[in-house]
């Protein structure tokens, strides 16, 4: 046999030449340099005979202690018939557990093409290992079948072995018809299909796997039972978790940091923060993984204050940690607080990764204001996300919520990989935008590049649609998607038609789709038929509509106001009053107006009739001048928006103090400051008087106003919206 070629400039093992009669093993003791290895392999070359299964030690620890990977696999390709010896399954084993599982696979290859070749009983479970960690479907029902033929099929550890294999690489059924088939399942076993049920988010198999070896008098360990934890609270099975619960408790079992962590997920998860939150107490010290777990599931709950509390808790708080608060702030709508987190988070020197930059990005977006845009646009692009696809679809979206579709667009041309994210965010914002046709172009152009459009984007275009009149073109595209994409259409895409149809006082036909619908219509549906209701004064069917959502939702605000506003256009002031106080006595309120403008990086709020800002009295000075020279062109403030019991001149001042126009007047005072654009972002939806309004002042003024209300942007350029007044 030949000896490995040794490198020049070895170190000597001490001592230089070993004296005679000093073992092999010695050597391999000593050695403290790759060289040395190299050196002891020589000498078990000299001295030994590899096929003899005393040397079996010293080769693994050959190969076992070689810093090359590359020169182990050439000594053990070395050995003579190595499946005959435990070489071939020791070193097999200690494969399968390392960095590159896949080579113990290609050993086990290597081995079965040698004649002679020889498996037994231990062969198997290593190989079976190292297929469930590199997913090796195929390779893995070779070596099942393997193991038919040598007949070690229903050894537990080969069976163990072969269930994990199958659970890893997603084939639940095939594990569980190896499972139901082994004749001793202990504890490993059970815990092998629990676990691998969980990772395939078969999450209720599971379940009924833990409760099917409960009757199989199988003992659950610790482990066992945070696996089941963890699939409760993923399917939010809320009645197993208590009964595992109530099982650790009747049993005595003193819960381990894990498996407390995972009963607060459980009750967390399923929506039960009281008990979260008193097990997380138990917890010491506590841990910050689970802390910052319960800080994201406070803020899905609505409950910001707690999750706060819980972040101010923590003592060394990681960039996870501060990433959950930054999202929790902006997915709970409160942008402004979340934007403040993220510049503390820098001051301490931490770097963002990418789940932050999307948070903050979403923060920019809700708060639509176009200098945080900006900023954080650069600061993206310069610390390494300017590239990522995910942060750019997030930055079309943020443009476009910000009011500058130019940028948006500037954005999506700006990338080489588009994908179907990609398409949907300019569909979307084209649409928000009042660019129907630019929105429908650019699906037919998704199409033609082979992007296959999902629900969302079909929410897009039929949005767009809507918002532009565009009744045949949505029609059209709502039968293609059914006929041609396969999709089967949401409630979403009900109400989207429901509204479309509304908005061009094709009411009886959005009736028709309500009622005709295969899935119950929600509010959101009813909703949109009340506002269309609204809009065209068709005030018999709008009160049908109205209290079709009080059915569903009898708390809903709009739905009493419309009910309300239905009787004062009939001048039905008793029939007015008694519903106002049948909403004080539930405690609902009709939203208030509120309307943000961005200065100089400073966003200032505005209420209707609001006397709060430091200009107030500049303010309405410059709206009764703005109010005067808009009457010269042709402005008369309208009434129709007023629904209270006032006399007319009343009526005129509280149109005159909208909030919207309270920000436009202050812009004004500004304009020194500003650009030659104002934008304004309102919480509802922009009243008539507001938008005759804003489309004479930017005629008067030579300004562009940008008018970002509940649904929908309006460009107002030269007297004209880019709505079209159809909104």
């Amino acid at each position: 046999m030949q000896v490995p070629p040794f490198f020049s400039g070895i170190p000597p093992l001490p001592p230089r030449s070993p004296p005679a009669g000093v073992p092999s093993s010695t050597l391999l003791t000593a050695a403290s340099h790759p060289s040395h290895l190299k050196l002891a392999h020589a000498q078990i070359l000299r001295c030994s005979n590899l096929a003899h299964t005393s040397t079996t030690p010293l080769l693994l620890r050959l190969i076992l202690s070689s810093p090359s990977l590359d020169y182990a696999l050439s000594v053990f390709r070395h050995v003579p018939d190595p499946g005959k010896t435990p070489l071939f399954n020791k070193f097999l084993s200690e494969l399968s557990r390392g960095d590159d599982p896949g080579l113990a696979l290609k050993v086990f290859d290597e081995v079965l093409r040698r004649e002679g070749v020889w498996l037994d009983r231990f062969s198997f479970p290593p190989a079976l290992k190292a297929a469930a960690k590199v997913r090796g479907y195929g390779e893995g029902m070779e070596i099942h079948g393997l193991a038919a033929k040598f007949g070690f099929d229903s050894n537990p550890f080969v069976q163990t072995g072969l269930v994990g294999m199958y659970t890893a690489c997603g084939r639940i059924m095939d594990a569980h018809l190896v499972f139901d088939r082994m004749s001793h399942r202990d504890i490993v076993a059970w815990n092998t299909m629990i676990d691998g049920c969980c990772r395939s988010g078969f999450f209720d198999e599971a379940v009924k796997f833990f409760e099917e070896m409960k009757n199989s008098n199988v003992e659950p360990d610790k482990m066992l039972l945070s696996t089941v934890l963890c699939a409760c609270a993923h399917s939010r099975n809320l009645i197993h978790g208590k009964a595992i619960h109530e099982y650790i408790a009747e049993n005595n079992i003193i819960p381990d940091p894990h498996l407390q962590s995972a009963l607060i997920c459980m009750y967390a998860s399923t929506g039960c923060m009281d008990l979260a939150q008193e097990l997380f107490n138990q917890l010491s010290p506590k841990n910050l993984i689970i802390s910052t777990a319960m800080i994201s599931w406070y803020s899905r709950c609505g409950q910001i204050e707690n999750a706060r509390a819980i972040f101010d808790q923590i003592g060394e708080k990681d960039l996870v940690c501060w990433s959950a608060m930054i999202s929790a702030y902006a997915e709970s709508d409160r942008p402004q607080e979340s934007l403040v987190m993220f510049e503390e988070m820098q001051k301490l020197g931490l770097k963002p990764d990418q789940v932050t930059i999307l948070s903050v990005i979403s923060a920019c977006a809700q708060l639509g204001s176009m200098d945080r845009a900006k900023q954080i646009h650069v600061y993206a692009s310069r610390n390494g996300f300017g590239n990522s696809l995910p942060v750019n679809n997030a930055l079309i979206d943020m443009y476009a919520k910000c009011g500058n579709l130019k940028e948006a667009i500037s954005v999506f041309e700006r990338i080489s990989n588009k994908n179907m994210i990609s398409w949907t965010s300019m569909i979307t914002a084209c649409a928000m935008h009042g660019d129907a046709l630019a929105a429908l172009r650019l699906f037919n152009q998704m199409k033609e590049e082979n992007i296959e459009p999902n629900e969302i984007t079909f929410i897009g275009v039929l949005y767009a649609c809507s918002h532009a009149g565009l009744v045949k073109e949505g029609r059209e595209i709502f039968d293609s998607m059914i006929n041609e994409h396969m999709i089967i259409p949401r409630q979403e895409h009900y109400g989207c038609m429901v509204d479309l149809l509304g908005r061009a006082n094709l009411l009886r036909e959005a009736l028709k789709v309500i009622v005709t619908m295969p899935i119950k219509p929600n509010v959101v549906i009813w909703g949109s038929l009340m506002s269309a209701c609204q809009v065209h004064g068709a005030m018999e069917l709008g009160e049908l509509a109205a209290k079709q959502v009080l059915k569903l939702e009898p708390n809903h605000n709009g739905a009493h106001v419309l009910l309300s506003n239905i009787y004062a256009r009939e001048k039905r002031w008793q029939d007015v009053g008694e519903l106002r106080n049948l909403m004080r006595e539930r405690g609902i309120w009709k939203e208030k107006g509120c309307s943000r403008i961005e200065m100089n990086g400073v966003v200032h709020e505005f209420l209707i009739g609001d006397r709060n800002h430091d200009c107030s009295d500049q303010i309405y000075m410059k709206l009764d001048a703005v109010v005067e020279e808009l009457k010269q062109v042709g402005y008369s403030p309208s009434c129709n928006s007023v629904h209270v019991d006032l006399e007319d001149e009343e009526k005129r001042e509280v149109v005159l103090w909208h909030s919207e126009k309270l920000a436009l007047c202050y812009g004004l005072l500004n304009e020194n400051m500003g650009s030659s654009c104002v934008r304004i972002i309102k919480n509802l939806r922009v009243c008539e008087d507001c938008h005759t309004f804003m489309k004479l002042a930017s005629k008067v003024y030579k300004k562009e106003i940008i008018i970002r209300d509940r649904t929908r942007f309006h460009h107002c350029r030269d007297g004209i919206c880019s709505c079209k007044d159809y909104w």
